[in-house]
């Protein structure tokens, strides 16, 4: 039974079932959930196993640990057991930005120069799509093993505390959330999955070391114990013909994924269309039609609704803005800002008189009447929904939920929220953030970080 909200609904598309009795914690922005992430590794017992989407080699974890192959290194040395999946594009997107490690030939190089020994496979989609999942596992398939979803690449300017203080070399707000319990035992079903049938596995420059060649790895055979009183369940989006190994998670049914997998947006439009009293989004995009409308509805049922944007938009939003079959779906987000109880809105710190330091909301993440939410890889857009390879954590547990917005709003706006329900809470925002608006058309001050945007002219 989901006590703290009976009335949001579970999805039954994906592969993996409602997990009860899991410990969650969610982590926001980079240097905190590095920093929490590298004791986790430092404290392994024999595995530690992560999937990568984007990275900049040299990006430096926190408290002086070194870069990702640092830690990764000194784990190896330790006799722990670490494999990392890389994604390896194939055809870049022309709009798409960031560092890849792909396996080059100079990567290759550089690796064997550090004498670097932990275990990769190279995993890729067709076209242009992204193997998107970021997740981090320690002691898959021993007592206690847990892990960790999110979307935080590893890159320099994700790598960045609380607060967002102007600072060089741009600046990202992101979250991820820890998991312990049954559900690490899906996180742990997933990289396996991915792991055995990762698509360069039988290419030379397709795993590391080039004279290692492990076989594949064993599903878990029974589920972690129970650590603690939250209900959590995985969704994902996988590609049809990506995968075919059905095999079930432990207390799951198989799935047969070899047809593709889309649970993460069967979830988010379950739980909008549920909405009672609030609905806060954190999202590098807001482009997909059908969770807009979905969101209109939300809207028009009096549910107040938040979603948190880059003050500048994706480079994806301002192109599809010059094609004029898209005027529809930029109509409907239009549309949007007829409601008084809506708001887009960005972040960005006060940089020196009348200037301003963006900040780029990376965050993947949805919560409900303070009571549901949902931290992942995934973005709220097509591509992500039924392209990109993502992965999320839907929790359903009020006290967890209602924290995570205190302290969201407690970094967006410089005030404590903990004595506001949700609606009066994203009611303040919506005050404060239209308030920063005038103030940056004014040169002024802001009052927090985050600053409305009208929808009308969103990466216009």
């Amino acid at each position: 039974m989901i006590s703290d909200a009976p009335h949001i609904p579970h999805v039954h598309s994906g592969s993996y079932p409602l997990r009860e009795g899991c410990r969650v914690r969610p982590l926001v922005d980079g240097e905190p959930a590095f920093r929490r992430i590298c004791e986790a590794v430092e404290a392994a017992r024999s595995r530690v196993w992560i999937t990568v989407a984007f990275i900049e080699p040299d990006v430096q974890m926190p408290d002086g640990r070194g870069s990702f192959f640092d830690v990764l290194d000194r784990t190896v040395a330790r006799g722990i057991d670490v494999r990392v999946i890389f994604w390896r594009p194939v055809e870049l997107n022309p709009l798409e930005t960031g560092a890849y490690f792909e396996g080059s030939p100079e990567e290759r190089r550089w690796l064997a120069e550090r004498g670097s020994r932990f275990l990769a496979r190279w995993d890729s989609l067709p076209g242009g799509d992204c193997q998107h999942q970021k997740s981090w596992l320690i002691d898959a398939g021993l007592e206690g093993e847990f892990g960790f979803v999110g979307g935080i690449n590893l890159e320099r300017a994700s790598v960045v505390s609380p607060g967002h203080r102007p600072r060089d070399g741009g600046d990202i707000h992101d979250v991820y959330v820890e998991l312990q319990g049954p559900v690490a035992t899906d996180i742990h079903h997933n990289f396996v999955q991915r792991w055995n049938e990762a698509s360069e596995r039988d290419r030379t420059d397709g795993v590391w070391p080039a004279d290692a060649r492990p076989g594949s790895l064993p599903f878990p055979a029974a589920a972690s114990p129970p650590a603690g009183d939250a209900v959590v369940q995985l969704t994902r989006t996988v590609q049809a013909s990506r995968y075919s190994d059905g095999t079930a998670t432990p207390g799951g049914e198989r799935f047969e994924i070899a047809a593709g997998e889309s649970s993460v947006f069967d979830q988010y439009i379950a739980a909008i269309d549920r909405a009672r009293r609030s609905i806060y989004l954190e999202d590098q995009a807001i482009g997909s039609p059908k969770i807009v409308g979905h969101l209109k509805a939300a809207l028009e049922r009096g549910v107040e609704v938040a979603f948190l944007v880059p003050g500048e938009a994706h480079p994806e939003y301002r192109a599809a803005r010059k094609i004029p079959a898209t005027k529809p779906f930029f109509d409907l987000v239009t549309s949007l800002g007829d409601f008084d109880h809506f708001l887009l809105a960005g972040i960005a710190s006060n940089a020196g008189a009348g200037t301003y330091h963006d900040i780029y909301v990376h965050a993947k993440i949805m919560l409900i009447d303070d009571a549901w939410a949902t931290i992942g890889s995934t973005n709220v857009a097509d591509r992500s929904f039924f392209g990109d390879t993502e992965l999320n954590a839907s929790f359903w547990q009020r006290e967890t939920a209602r924290d995570l917005r205190c302290e969201l709003l407690q970094e967006h706006l410089g005030s404590d929220t903990s004595g506001l329900d949700d609606v009066a809470a994203l009611g303040l925002m919506r005050e404060r953030a239209r308030q920063n608006q005038r103030r940056r058309q004014s040169g002024e001050r802001l009052e927090g970080l985050a600053f409305a945007i009208d929808p009308a002219r969103y990466g216009a």
